[in-house]
């Protein structure tokens, strides 16, 4: 469990109610299935060893004595399994009568929990049969075993810290104030839910809105194990609904009416990691009893079949990338409409380059100012060619501008910029970083000046994945008086370019969007070599997918870099080499680290999502920490073992 993966699964197995030995045999076969596949952790569904639909069965004592006679059968046949195991059946405690989930883990029980809450209404007669479950455990005899037997039960591994889990039963889920959340709240971080609801039109979307919604408030992985096929009977069908969530997410759905084994890993750190950093997730463990067990292996490694986004940033779902697009931009320009009345502003300055940031820049300021019902007019984008600008981004910039119907300013800087480097002893041959960066702050330097004459304010382009690497000139496109790309990572700088080419309501408009979108990504800040760009970005400082892939992880969840490089050698297995992927992941901390400075004075700028560099919220991190601990967890990595 290496990196905090749990692999786990919830299983239906074909039943034949009140066959409780045909139901344990099946359950045994499922439980062979998953310990095969190296799953650690498996649920069954509610009252599984007799089946749901027992009803006045239920008050049999032939029921109840094959009941438990089956629970023993299955707790042997877990003997020298590494796995915990979940199952239901009717259990007797002091002459009445319970809807339990019994806690199985290699040869012994661990745990009786009873259900809190037996619906009585519409199809569900549960209180006829069944009295409701104690919260405070009590010891009792089950097989020759003593147990605890109640509702507040942890069951805590004791090698890996961060594993939890916690039980409810159905209904428990559906109420207002589930018991999860006091489960939750007390320490698991894993909710294992033992269900048996019937199936009827439309109960499959919200059960599912349930769990994942549930998943997301406890910032919790829960296992939702349901009944399915040989359990209908009369009057209800059980589709085996199996569901996985973790933190929100869905990260397995059984198929419906077909009884089948789903099976993921948990990110058990993940959830610890989001837990850590949430101030409002208060832990009170007082009236909870912890149940200790250990794994015979607890560091086997696991393999991931979990779906790992290449672009985290950026939702798969074009449905849902839509929407995000709409709402990405729609923040940064209000957030620049706000500025822009409080301070009684109807001028901006703006630097375009042909590229991808000053082009969404200058369209989320577009979209501003109508917001504002201003005259577009009071855009003042400027081109500012030097010696690295080419044909092709030089006309794109003049003609979105023109597209626009912004105010074009053109103002070269070649000689200004040679001036400079006379001035200061600088060889013009020598192209190096202060050649490259005198062009910079000449630039910024003329956006402010035009910016006072015209009373406006610069608005800044640059994009956070430049910010997180300080892949920017300090006091140069490093500085604004409002920076709408601020928190928008260069992954999704492309998607939002993209969303505003399908919504432009010309055809030259798309072309040039579209033209943009097929540039080689470059501050042109060296002569191009046969009159294309000489300079790309990505060659200098790596791949930007990969980077806003590390900053996602390094900044959300604080993983450790061999974790985070691990992921990366998983999502990207088909288009880099490990040792790139460490290479560029290498660079990534350093200038991480050694460039927060930059990012300890970044002008104002709109938060869109959930990371963010900004000083004042996101980033609260010293200009000079030293990062020896995080590159010697990647030095310690062996390539030839990783996958």
């Amino acid at each position: 469990m290496r990196d905090g993966f749990l692999k786990v699964a919830t299983a239906t197995t074909h039943i034949k109610v009140a066959d409780c030995d045909y139901n344990a045999d099946q359950i045994i076969n499922s439980i062979k299935k998953a310990y095969e596949k190296k799953v650690r952790l498996v649920v069954f569904p509610e009252l599984c060893i007799t089946g749901y639909t027992c009803n006045d069965l239920f008050l049999q004592d032939a029921l109840e004595n094959a009941a438990l006679n089956a629970l023993m059968k299955i707790v042997k046949a877990s003997g020298g399994l590494d796995m915990v195991i979940l199952v239901g059946l009717p259990m007797m405690k002091d002459s009445k009568l319970y809807n339990v989930g019994a806690v199985i883990f290699n040869g012994k029980l661990l745990g009786i929990v009873p259900k809190q809450h037996l619906p009585n209404y519409s199809e569900f007669y549960e209180a006829r049969h069944f009295q409701k479950g104690n919260t405070e455990p009590e010891e009792v005899t089950i097989g020759g075993q003593k147990v605890l037997f109640g509702a507040n039960l942890l069951f805590v591994n004791e090698q890996i810290r961060d594993f939890i889990l916690g039980v409810e039963i159905c209904e428990d889920l559906w109420v207002p104030q589930p018991p999860s959340g006091g489960l939750s709240m007390a320490g698991a971080t894993v909710i294992a839910n033992l269900s048996a609801g019937d199936e009827n039109t439309g109960k499959d979307a919200y059960r599912k809105d349930l769990v994942k919604s549930q998943s997301g408030r406890l910032i919790c992985g829960y296992l939702y194990a349901s009944a399915g096929d040989g359990e209908s009977t009369t009057d209800l069908v059980f589709s085996g609904h199996n569901l996985i969530a973790e933190n929100g997410s869905i990260l397995a759905e059984s198929e419906r009416f077909v009884n089948q084994m789903i099976i993921t890993e948990l990110d058990l750190s993940k959830l610890v990691s989001e837990r850590r950093r949430m101030s409002t997730f208060i832990v009170n463990s007082a009236n909870y009893v912890r149940v200790p067990f250990r794994f015979e292996n607890a560091n086997e490694e696991v393999t991931l079949t979990r779906h790992v986004a290449k672009a985290p940033f950026v939702p798969s779902n074009e449905k849902q990338r839509e929407k995000r697009c709409n709402e990405i931009t729609m923040i940064q320009a209000m957030g620049l409409k706000k500025r822009l009345e409080h301070i009684g502003c109807k001028n901006v300055v703006i630097g375009i380059s042909g590229g991808l940031d000053s082009t969404l820049a200058l369209l989320v300021v577009a979209k501003a100012f109508d917001l504002l019902e201003l005259d577009r007019k009071g855009i003042i984008a400027v081109t500012m060619p030097c010696f690295g600008t080419t044909d092709r981004t030089y006309n794109n910039a003049i003609t979105l501008t023109k597209e626009l119907n912004a105010t074009i300013r053109e103002v070269p800087i070649s000689e200004s910029v040679l001036l400079h480097m006379r001035d200061i002893g600088h060889d013009v041959n020598v192209q190096d970083v202060t050649y490259e960066n005198s062009q910079a702050r000449e630039r910024t330097q003329v956006l402010m000046d035009l910016a006072n004459e015209c009373n406006g304010i610069v608005i800044g382009t640059g994009d956070m994945s430049e910010l997180a690497l300080g892949w920017a000139t300090y006091n140069g496109d490093h500085m604004s008086m409002y920076g709408v790309n601020a928190s928008v990572p260069k992954t999704l700088v492309r998607y939002l370019v993209s969303h505003f080419a399908q919504e432009a309501k010309s055809k030259a408009l798309q072309n040039v969007l579209l033209d943009i979108l097929d540039t080689p990504v470059s501050p042109e800040l060296l002569p191009p070599k046969e009159g294309e760009i000489a300079q790309k970005t990505e060659d200098i400082v790596g791949p930007y997918e990969l980077h806003d892939f590390f900053l996602y992880y390094v900044m959300r969840y604080g993983y450790m870099p061999s974790k985070i490089y691990r992921l990366a050698v998983y999502a990207f297995e088909s288009d880099y080499s490990k040792e790139t992927i460490l290479k560029w992941e290498k660079i990534f901390y350093r200038r991480f680290f050694t460039q927060q400075f930059k990012r300890s004075c970044l002008p104002d700028g709109p938060k869109v999502g959930s990371v963010a560099v900004s000083p004042r919220g996101d980033l609260r991190m010293p200009s000079d920490a030293s990062y020896r601990i995080w590159m010697e967890d990647l030095e310690s990595i062996n390539l030839e073992n990783e996958r």
